[in-house]
């Protein structure tokens, strides 16, 4: 499903005359997995960018995430490359067009042609003053201001944002012949289809037919990951490729949060109201966390390598994209590329977040 190669990575050489070429580069082995029966590598550790577009609110709902520093993204940007990732994950709804602008400035910034990188984005939430986010006409638009905003005639991956078609499905089959003839004008490489549920994937797959499905996998959210899932045997059958997001559950999984001091969020970030960052979950939570340090006999620093490492480590994974918005996200998260995790591992793994799991 999907094919490794590895090698030793000095990323910046890849780009000859570049400017920050003259930066100290660590140099490590980093995967790359092709996606479906495409020609097109990603590496297995990749950066989703929904958290440097920003806190977005929108039809009363929280989208975004705290603002971050331009100094940061940068920074983070020119730390990954500098790690070997080559693929980011976008979408007009992050910061609304904001997260697509700040990419394309920071690889502007450091002298870097956005070509050289697979890049994607997504359509489905933002409506505008069309009837529907999946109005092909509108599709085709918000493809266009993707496009403008990152700076590039392509995108490598455009995914359909989620599986909402409007009553009795009514976009589904529109929004599928969008997305063809997009493909078709050489506006797009390959479909996507991210959704949250395995209905969703069900219904969804057979109509848009993606290369590359993407959606939450962790260790508390494997359901579609999971070896011989409804979703993993459609994933086999097709050769679809899948791309993990949340890898870390928005920082529960790294540690970021104690129950004796939950977190609190500002308007317009996306957690404000989830429950799982409020006490009750987190008491849950911690003890797990706990046990996974001492197994691995690991600080608390080291808890996303595990999480990482476990979610690569899925069949039917090409990729996680892993959310950023300071260097050492990229540092503590990079760490996952080194490390290895036995069959018995595993096994404790499964076991031990066992309760917490729930079929999606």
């Amino acid at each position: 499903m999907t094919r490794n190669t590895s090698s030793p990575v000095n990323a910046f050489k890849r780009f000859s005359g570049d400017p920050i070429q003259k930066v100290q580069l660590n140099v490590f082995v980093i995967k790359y997995r092709q996606l479906g029966n495409s020609s097109i590598k990603i590496s297995e550790w990749s950066l989703g960018c929904s958290g440097i577009g920003g806190p977005n609110q929108m039809d009363g709902g929280n989208w975004g995430w705290p603002n971050v520093s331009d100094e940061s993204v940068l920074r983070s940007v020119e730390l990954a490359v500098e790690f070997g990732v080559n693929h980011f994950d976008v979408a007009d709804l992050y910061g609304q067009g904001r997260a697509e602008r700040r990419l394309s400035w920071a690889l502007r910034e450091l002298g870097l042609r956005t070509e050289n990188f697979i890049i994607a984005s997504k359509v489905g939430f933002l409506k505008g003053t069309a009837e529907h986010p999946y109005d092909p006409w509108h599709m085709k638009r918000q493809c266009e201001q993707s496009l403008r905003n990152l700076g590039r005639d392509y995108l490598d991956i455009y995914y359909l944002h989620n599986a909402e078609f409007g009553e009795e499905d009514r976009w589904l089959e529109p929004a599928a012949t969008a997305l063809e003839q997009l493909q078709q004008e050489g506006k797009i490489r390959l479909k996507g289809q991210s959704a949250y549920s395995t209905s969703d994937f069900q219904k969804t797959i057979p109509v848009i037919q993606p290369t590359v499905i993407q959606s939450r996998s962790n260790l508390i959210d494997n359901y579609f990951t999971q070896p011989g899932s409804p979703v993993s045997k459609i994933m086999e059958k097709r050769n679809i490729s899948f791309i993990a997001f949340s890898p870390l559950e928005q920082g529960l999984l790294a540690g970021a949060y104690h129950p004796a001091k939950p977190p609190k969020f500002e308007r317009g970030e996306a957690r404000l109201n989830n429950l799982r960052f409020k006490s009750d979950y987190l008491e849950k939570l911690q003890p797990k966390l706990d046990a996974v340090m001492a197994q691995f006999k690991i600080s608390r620093a080291e808890l996303p390598s595990i999480a990482i490492r476990y979610v690569l480590d899925q069949p039917s994974v090409a990729a996680v994209i892993n959310g950023f918005q300071k260097p050492e996200d990229i540092k503590s998260s990079s760490k996952a590329t080194e490390r290895d995790l036995s069959s018995e591992e595993h096994t404790f793994l499964d076991n031990l977040f066992a309760d917490l799991r729930h079929p999606l």
